[in-house]
């Protein structure tokens, strides 16, 4: 088995989670701090990372690690530096930027989500370069703005780097399972316009609220209809229609009739499902006579399936039993990640697997198990070789 530096793994981690890289500009916070840092570690390895602002002040790091042992795959290992707020202070028993390590775990905001998983991609990959040559390289990339809109993996793919990648590992927590299934997410707004008029007179107006009403019962049979057609997916569940913003009139003015109103979807798909189609039905049923209803695709990311033959899911699956000694569990991504942009944008098949409990992320009292770190950087140094030599199962 490769040997990693267990102690350094931990140590950095702990340093990463003292960072409040919350995309926050108000209190002067970003990933900048975060991404000098995983730069500086780079370089003191003697790797030469490549910075590129995502958006000003939010940088992707990344690094190109030649194995030198000749042509091979090139294989690229993912985390986000950025994290979700620590929200209220009140509900957490630690201090959510200390880093603090108490009965066998890292407590601290992105502990799991993702600071972890991301020192644990950058303690593998020196632990493979140190162990000797290998053939073709890894591509190590610490990018911005997973939490938001995902504009760092958009700019690494943009920027033309996603080209010659033949497999990601994305380390996001997924408590040991290998999920190379997600979940997509199309986010819609439905503006709906008629005609102003007084609430005592409203044979003069044209009421978008009730234009609302009829659009929320149509989502929900919406939902139904798509959950008939496409079956609950055995690692990812059932597709979502979810209404989830209303806005429509002032408290001030509630003799007004308002000309205009919005509802706000989050539709979660499976595979199989049709991002343009769903966004077209919700275009139909929205209209009304006498309203004017304007669809906007706000996020649009497939679903990801990608087969757990690929060799970047077979190398993770074989290295994970390898080093944990149990036989690989297979699971979905609820979500979205970086992964999804890799794959549908950038071409890249990915899978996604990393420390932390499944259902932890954006808690309050966030942890990583301390072994679950280094045993997963363990497993990423392994799945690293077998997939760089070819050696599958």
């Amino acid at each position: 088995m490769i040997e990693v530096d267990a102690r350094g793994v931990v140590e950095f981690t702990q340093a990463l989670v003292r960072i409040p890289s919350t995309n926050d500009p108000a209190r002067g916070r970003s990933e900048q701090p975060a991404a000098d840092l995983v730069a500086a570690k780079m370089r003191e390895w003697g790797w030469e990372p490549s910075v590129y602002e995502a958006a000003p002040g939010r940088p992707n790091v990344v690094a190109v690690v030649e194995g030198g042992g000749g042509d091979g795959p090139t294989l690229m290992f993912e985390g986000h530096t950025d994290v979700v707020t620590e929200g209220d202070l009140s509900e957490w028993t630690v201090d959510p930027f200390g880093g603090e390590i108490r009965d066998g775990k890292l407590w601290g905001r992105g502990s799991a989500d993702m600071k972890s998983g991301l020192a644990a991609t950058l303690y593998a990959t020196r632990a493979l370069q140190l162990a000797g040559p290998f053939p073709g390289r890894i591509k190590v990339c610490a990018l911005a703005d997973e939490e938001g809109l995902m504009l760092g993996a958009h700019h690494f793919v943009a920027e033309g780097l996603a080209a010659g990648v033949d497999g990601a590992i994305v380390a996001e927590p997924e408590a040991g399972e290998i999920c190379a299934v997600a979940k997509g997410a199309l986010r819609l707004r439905v503006d709906l316009t008629g005609k102003m008029a007084h609430g005592a007179m409203p044979q003069h107006g044209r009421n978008p609220i009730e234009a609302v009403g009829d659009l929320l019962t149509a989502l929900r049979d919406l939902q139904a209809e798509l959950q008939r057609r496409h079956p609950a997916h055995e690692h990812l569940g059932e597709v979502y229609v979810t209404p989830t913003v209303v806005r429509a009139g002032t408290e001030e003015q509630v003799n007004v009739i308002p000309a205009t109103a919005s509802v706000f979807v989050d539709v979660r798909t499976v595979p199989g499902v049709s991002h343009d189609d769903v966004a077209a039905r919700v275009a139909t049923l929205a209209a009304r006579d006498g309203i004017t209803a304007d669809v906007a695709v706000l996020v649009d990311r497939p679903p990801v399936d990608v087969p757990v033959t690929t060799p970047v899911v077979a190398a993770l699956a074989a290295a994970h039993r390898d080093v944990t000694g149990a036989e690989p569990v297979y699971g979905g991504v609820p979500g979205s990640t970086d992964g999804t942009v890799l794959t549908h944008w950038g071409g890249i098949p990915s899978v996604v697997y990393g420390p932390g409990g499944k259902w932890i992320a954006h808690q309050a009292d966030e942890h990583v198990s301390v072994d679950e770190i280094v045993r997963c950087t363990r497993v990423f140094a392994e799945a690293a070789r077998r997939f760089l030599t070819g050696t599958l199962t």
